[in-house]
Formats: structure tokens, C-alpha cells, sequence
């Protein structure tokens, strides 16, 4: 327990190479690499466990809560006040600072930080360099220099990770991940506490999805099994107006409770717009009212400005453009092949394995495509990370939404058979779901297993004795270090294991809203996939994969536009699978039935675009307290301000 009631832990783990044996008797080196690496990390306050595994040697790390304190201080965090401001943290007036939902005065993401901070803060202050060594090499640790950086540099330092805490993982998983009985209910503040911000808004929105697709979900099933008699040409219309309107209401309801959930969790900004602010404050002159130090004003080029913005519209325009073209003259006549084959084959069976392989063979593709993705990003101007990232959604969803429906399209356009469409509908939410479930459920089982079996194996061989044969890991470090980590199958240094995870979900919404008319029942297919997504996905973060690194963004970010994209593509696809069941089945005239279906799709662009006027994106509460908040921010910046100026034209006398 440190000083504030609050209990500490080994909550990162440094991995170092075995070393060859040294014999009994023989002193450490002065200067060997790893042991000047553990009293580095002592002098910086931190507390260091290290051990001999059977895999690797592991250093575990923690720090009391004063010396992440002053780390925090140090990077000059923004924390939320009891006078509702968020204010620069200082170590000396903690008690101003608003607490956790679970009580901690750091959330994940900001503990995660200070450590980060304290172990690559730790640098060559001396004048000249210094020599090290491990085993036979030699290290040479130059002045001004991280020593961490360095050691990973080297290859004397082989990972960082984060480590789980074993007591709050047993309790998650017993209150979430196998609590299969409370359907879609999830501790969210808890997930928040462990997993961070990024990966609780994700649980969050996966469970507000599936608790609301309970409703198209009855109402499909209703339009399969009860007889409308005479109404029964208006029920699917009926249906299509309804879904509509059920998607455009749940993501306006799911802006309502992000924003709900930021001011729950004290998160009053975005990390767009800090790094935006941050940004601003370092590419023009300001007045530091903290330092009381006035910046005198550059004239700001407007013509290099503009010219720099321009640059940067254009090569995003050029690289969508490649990518444009590589999905037209690529995948495209693949994605219509296959849908040929498909409708050419008779045999169901068939149909199913060539689904199957399409899917398989299609994966390689898509990370061919991903990886142009990556390097195309680099030559763009991305303002930061998030914008980064955001780019490369676009771009791989443009890939996959392809490849997942244009087989589907040329079912219902060219050859209008929607008896056809709707058995591709089912092959293609089962058997997909279900091979993404399946790889990635048992590719970290495995994946594990087979990195235990060859470090077991090594160790036998190396020892070469009787005892060996029992050698087995004894700790949870040395388990953890042999899982795989929670990253993106594309771009893993821009995006985490959740760019997979939200990818699977618009991939399955586009194909339930776009093709809702053909066969309503699609729904209850998909909730009751989502239904097991919640613990399947739970039940990897804590038990298949390592602690996932946290990520300050808190809300879905690019996704929400791609779901936004496949609402309205839902109403022009709808439209015309209308136009072809009534024009087919011979119920309305073409005419009248156009002209109604016409009306209809305004209508819902009408509900679409019009209804976020209507409900506001945020609770009341929430606004009034952000404009409260944001009034007296200004009010207490602009009097520092004053005074900073006053100060400095009263030294400039």
C-alpha cells in the first residue's frame, strides 16, 4: 500500500535475453548491461523484481504512487478538479483532483503513461559516454541518450509490456466474461479501470448495438411468420422505413451515452483536440499563464500555410485514387468471378466450400491491399496519430466492402433472384462469423501453445539432465510474455486488436441494413452472433492475449462514419430490392410502385440527415456542465493571462 490508501503493483514487465551462466563465485560486472539497468531504474524510484525464467530473464516494475505522481507532473497531464475544470496536475494539491470510478487517482491510460515516461526518461546525464557490456558485446551508452531506447536498439532488451493484475482479472472474468446469464450487461467502469478508455467504449457500443437489434431482430422474425393477408404487400416496406428509422435513431441514442460516458469517466476533451491545442501552442507564439513567461508573436505565413494544407489534400487525393483503382481493376473482376461460380453451381455443399475458400483466399488479398494501405498513409500529411489511423479505416473498408458485397450486389441487380440472395445472405453471416470467430478465438491458442512447447523443448535440450523433464512455466509472467498482443491484422503501429474488432461489426451491420428487404430474419442471426461476441471477445482480452497497451481515445471515431456511409447505401439498396420483389412477383404495378418506393427513400434520407437536429448528440446534464466548465476555464485563463502580460511590459520598462 503506498501513501494515499491506494495498492501498487508489478504492473510492467522489461524482457531481457538469457544470459550464459555465470560460475559461482564470480562477481557481477560493474558495467553490465542489464544490472546498470536495474539500479537505473532503483534510483528513479521505481521498485524492480527481476527472475531467471524459462523463456527469457523478466525485470517487473512498479512504482509508488508519489513517483508516478511527479511523472504525471512532469508531462504536465490535464486532470479533471472538484470545481469541475481540468487543470494541470500537481503533485502538491492532489486532493483537488477528482478520483477514478473505482477510487485510483490515475486512470489506466495516464499510469501507463508516467511508467512509459520514467523508464524511457531515464538518460546518460553524465559528460561523456559509457561503456557497457552483455556477455561478449560491447555497449557503447551515449550522453543525453535513453538507456532503455538504447538496450531495445541493441537487442539487449527484447519487450515492455504491460502485465495483468491476476486478482482484477479473475474478477472480470468471473463477473463478465463467463457470465453468459446477463445476456448484454457489462461492468463498463470496471473494463474502463483495467482496460482503458478505447476498449470500454468498444464493450459499451457492442452491447447498446446488440440489446437494440433486438427490435428489427422480432419484428424481421414477425414479417416471416405471421400472415398479414391483405397488408401483406406494405409489410416490407414497412420494414425498410423501420430499420431505417431504428439505425438513424441508435447512433443519435449512442452519441447521447458516449457523451455520457466521458463525463462519467471526467473526460471533458478529446484527444484530437489536445494534440490540436498542443499543436497550436507549439507552432504559435502564446502566453505560458503557468510559467508567466510572455512569447512574442511571428507573422504567420499565409501563403506557405495554405500551400502545406493543399499539398496534403492532394496526395490523400492521389492515394484514395490508387486505392480506388486497385479495387476496380483488382478485386472487382475477382469478387464478380467468384460470384459467377457461385451462381453457376448447383450443389449446396459446393456453394458452401467455395464460400469457405473464397473467404480464406481472400485474406491474403486484403493484406496485400492493407499493406499498400500502410505506406500510402506515410506519404500523406496526417495531423497526428488519430488522423492517421482514421486514414488507413477508410482505406481498408473500402477493400472489404468490396469483397463482401459485390457478390451479393450482383445477385440482386443482374440476376434478381432473391431466392438465391437470401441462401447467400445465411452462407455468408454463418459461415463468415463463424471462421472469424474461430480464427480469432484459436489462432492466440495456438499461437501460445506452440511458443510454450518450443521454449519448454529448448530448455530440455539445453540442460540436457533428468531434472529437465519437469521444467515447466511457473509463472504468470512467463505466460504472458509467450501470448500474442492485442494488435491490428493491418497498420499494428497506427491501430490496436479493436481496428479488427469494429471492422467485423460494420462488415455485418452493411450486410443486415443494405440487404434487410431481401431476408428480415437476418437479424436475429446477427444478435445472436453479437450475443456471444461480447464474451468471446471478453474472454481473449483476459485470458488468450496480453494486456493490451491503452489508448486515450474514447470514442469509435472513423467507424462512426462508416456507419453512417452504410446507413444511406441501406436506403438507395433497399430501394431498388423493392423495386425488383414487387416488380418480380407482379403485386404493384412498376409505376405506382416506383413512384411509392421513390417517396419512401426521400423520406428516409429526410429522417437520416434531419433527425440529429432534433435529439441533441448530448445529455443536458453533460452540456450544461461542459459550458459551466468551459466558462470558468476562461474566466481563470484569461485573468492569468492579464497578468502575464502585465508582468512582462512592467519588466520590458
Amino acid at each position: 500500500m503506498n501513501g494515499m490508501g491506494e495498492e501498487t503493483g508489478f504492473e510492467v514487465v522489461i524482457v531481457v535475453p538469457k544470459r550464459r551462466r555465470k560460475e559461482e563465485g564470480d562477481e557481477m560486472e560493474k558495467n553490465d548491461c542489464v544490472e546498470f539497468l536495474v539500479r537505473e531504474l532503483k534510483k528513479a524510484g521505481l521498485i524492480v523484481e527481476r527472475f531467471r525464467g524459462v523463456p527469457a530473464e523478466f525485470l517487473k516494475v512498479a512504482a509508488p504512487m508519489i513517483i508516478l505522481g511527479h511523472a504525471a507532473a512532469e508531462l504536465q497531464l490535464k486532470k479533471l478538479t472538484y470545481i469541475g475544470m481540468e487543470l494541470q496536475f500537481e503533485w502538491d494539491m492532489v486532493e483537488a483532483f477528482v478520483r477514478q470510478p473505482d477510487g485510483s487517482l490515475f486512470s489506466w491510460y495516464e499510469r501507463y503513461s508516467c511508467f512509459r515516461h520514467l523508464l524511457y526518461g531515464i538518460v546518460n546525464k553524465t559528460d561523456s559516454n559509457i561503456a557497457l557490456k552483455y556477455d561478449d558485446k560491447e555497449v557503447n551508452y551515449e550522453k543525453n541518450k535513453s538507456l532503455l531506447k538504447m538496450l531495445e536498439i541493441e537487442g539487449v532488451v527484447k519487450q515492455v509490456f504491460p502485465l495483468h493484475d491476476e486478482a482484477r482479472r479473475k474478477q472480470l472474468l468471473r463477473k463478465w466474461a463467463l457470465n453468459w446469464l446477463d445476456f448484454t450487461w457489462q461492468p463498463i467502469d470496471e473494463i474502463y479501470s483495467y482496460f482503458g478508455s478505447k476498449i470500454a467504449t468498444y464493450f459499451s457500443f457492442l452491447g447498446m448495438y446488440t440489446r437494440w437489434l433486438f427490435f428489427p431482430a422480432a419484428f424481421g422474425l414477425a414479417t416471416q411468420l405471421v400472415d398479414f393477408g391483405r397488408m401483406q404487400f406494405l409489410v416490407l416496406p414497412s420494414f425498410f422505413v423501420f430499420v431505417i428509422s431504428w439505425a438513424v435513431f441508435f447512433f443519435q441514442f449512442w452519441k447521447r451515452k458516449n457523451s455520457a460516458l466521458l463525463a462519467r469517466w471526467g473526460i471533458n476533451y478529446s484527444l484530437h483536440d489536445c494534440k490540436e491545442m498542443a499543436s497550436d501552442a507549439n507552432e504559435f507564439n502564446y502566453v505560458d499563464p503557468v510559467k508567466n513567461k510572455f512569447y512574442s508573436s511571428r507573422p504567420i505565413e499565409k501563403t506557405s500555410i495554405q500551400a502545406d494544407e493543399w499539398c496534403g489534400i492532394l496526395r490523400k487525393v492521389k492515394n484514395n485514387a490508387i486505392v480506388v483503382f486497385g479495387i476496380i481493376c483488382l478485386q472487382l473482376p475477382f469478387e464478380l468471378a467468384y460470384a459467377h461460380l457461385y451462381n453457376i453451381t448447383q450443389i449446396e455443399v459446393l456453394r458452401y466450400l467455395l464460400t469457405a475458400a473464397y473467404l480464406i483466399a481472400i485474406q491474403y488479398y486484403t493484406r496485400i491491399g492493407g499493406k499498400v494501405a500502410v505506406s500510402l498513409i506515410k506519404c500523406e500529411n496526417n495531423q497526428g496519430e488519430d488522423s492517421s489511423a482514421a486514414s488507413l479505416v477508410y482505406k481498408v473498408f473500402g477493400l472489404y466492402f468490396m469483397q463482401s458485397y459485390i457478390g451479393l450486389f450482383y445477385h440482386a441487380v443482374v440476376y434478381r433472384n432473391i431466392a438465391s440472395l437470401r441462401k447467400l445472405l445465411i452462407q455468408r453471416l454463418i459461415v463468415s462469423q463463424v471462421l472469424e470467430n474461430l480464427i480469432e478465438n484459436s489462432i492466440p491458442y495456438v499461437t501460445y501453445n506452440y511458443k510454450k512447447y518450443m521454449a519448454l523443448h529448448k530448455k530440455k535440450y539445453d540442460v540436457g539432465s533428468p531434472m529437465a523433464k519437469n521444467v515447466c512455466l511457473s509463472t504468470r509472467v512467463e505466460k504472458e510474455y509467450l501470448k500474442p498482443s492485442y494488435s491490428a491484422s493491418i497498420g499494428a503501429n497506427l491501430e490496436d486488436g479493436l481496428f479488427d474488432d469494429y471492422l467485423e461489426l460494420a462488415l455485418q451491420f452493411g450486410m443486415i441494413m443494405m440487404f434487410a428487404c431481401a431476408f428480415p430474419p437476418i437479424f436475429c442471426f446477427a444478435t445472436l452472433n453479437n450475443l456471444t461476441e461480447i464474451r468471446a471477445d471478453a474472454l481473449k482480452l483476459l485470458a488468450m492475449l496480453r494486456r493490451p497497451v491503452p489508448r486515450a481515445s474514447a470514442t469509435i471515431g472513423a467507424w462512426l462514419n462508416i456507419f453512417q456511409f452504410l446507413i444511406v447505401m441501406a436506403i438507395c439498396t433497399n430501394s431498388l430490392l423493392l423495386i425488383c420483389l414487387y416488380d418480380q412477383e407482379g403485386k404493384w404495378r412498376i409505376e405506382p410502385g416506383l413512384a411509392a418506393i421513390l417517396l419512401i427513400e426521400h423520406i428516409l434520407l429526410f429522417v437520416k440527415f434531419g433527425f440529429s437536429h432534433f435529439v441533441p448528440e448530448e445529455p443536458a446534464w453533460v452540456r450544461v456542465n461542459r459550458l459551466r466548465n468551459g466558462a470558468q476555464a476562461r474566466d481563470l485563463y484569461s485573468k492569468q493571462l492579464l497578468r502575464s502580460i502585465t508582468k512582462f511590459e512592467h519588466k520590458g520598462d
